[in-house]
C-alpha cells in the first residue's frame, strides 16, 4: 500500500524536465531573452539589458511552471563560438532560434547557421521555436516575413513555428513558451530521449 501511494505522491509532484537550447548568431538577444524568462517565470529581476554582455560560452537558467522544469543553455553566437554549439545537441529536447527581425542584413547569416544546426543528426526530430526578436522596433520584420525568408519547407517531421517576439518588453514570451512545452511533450525525440536516460540508468 505504501509503494501506491509513494507512486501517486511522485507522479503528482514530480517535474517532467526539458532541456532547451537558445541558439542564435550573436546581437540576435538570446542572453535579453534568457533575462526575460527568468524575470517572468521566477519573480527574479532579470539583468537590465544594457548590462547584458555578449556571450562567450554558456549561459544556464532554470524556469519552473505547474508541472515542468526548463533548464535553458543559450550559447554565445559569434562565429568563432558557433561549433561548440554541437556538444549541446545530443541532450536538448528542442532549439529556440533568435533572430534580430530588426536587421535584414544579416538575416542570410542567420539562416545558413540555422540550416547547419537543423541537418546535424544529433537534433533529428528536436520541436524549433523560431523568434523574430526585437519586435519593440518599428522596423522589425514580422514573424510571417521571416518566415517566408528562411523558407523552412523541406523540415524533416520536426515541429516548428515562428513567433513575434520583444525580449526587451516581454511580447509573445508566454505564448512562446507554452507552444514549446506543448510541442516537447508531444514529440518523438522526447519519448527518445526517456528511454535512452532510463537505460543509461539501468
Amino acid at each position: 500500500m505504501f509503494s501506491l501511494f509513494y507512486g501517486l505522491w511522485k507522479y503528482a509532484f514530480s517535474k517532467t524536465e526539458f532541456h532547451v537550447l537558445i541558439l542564435g548568431i550573436d546581437k540576435a538577444g538570446k542572453t535579453t531573452l534568457l533575462e526575460k524568462l527568468k524575470s517572468h517565470y521566477c519573480n527574479v529581476e532579470g539583468l537590465p539589458a544594457d548590462r547584458i554582455v555578449p556571450t562567450v560560452g554558456l549561459n544556464i537558467g532554470r524556469v519552473e511552471l505547474s508541472n515542468t522544469k526548463l533548464v535553458f543553455w543559450d550559447l554565445g553566437g559569434q562565429p568563432g563560438l558557433r561549433s561548440i554549439w554541437e556538444k549541446y545537441y545530443e541532450e536538448a529536447h528542442a532549439v529556440i532560434y533568435v533572430v534580430d527581425a530588426a536587421n535584414p542584413s544579416r538575416f542570410e547569416d542567420s539562416k545558413s547557421a540555422l540550416e547547419k544546426v537543423l541537418q546535424h543528426e544529433d537534433l533529428q526530430g528536436a520541436p524549433l521555436l523560431i523568434l523574430a526578436n526585437k519586435q519593440d522596433r518599428a522596423e522589425a520584420a514580422s514573424a510571417e516575413e521571416l518566415s517566408r525568408y528562411l523558407d523552412l519547407k523541406k523540415l524533416d517531421e520536426r515541429l516548428y513555428t515562428f513567433q513575434a517576439v520583444s525580449a526587451i518588453d516581454g511580447l509573445g514570451i508566454k505564448e512562446s513558451v507554452s507552444w514549446l512545452v506543448d510541442a516537447m511533450e508531444r514529440s518523438k525525440r522526447t519519448q527518445m530521449l526517456r528511454v535512452r536516460a532510463g537505460s543509461s540508468a539501468v
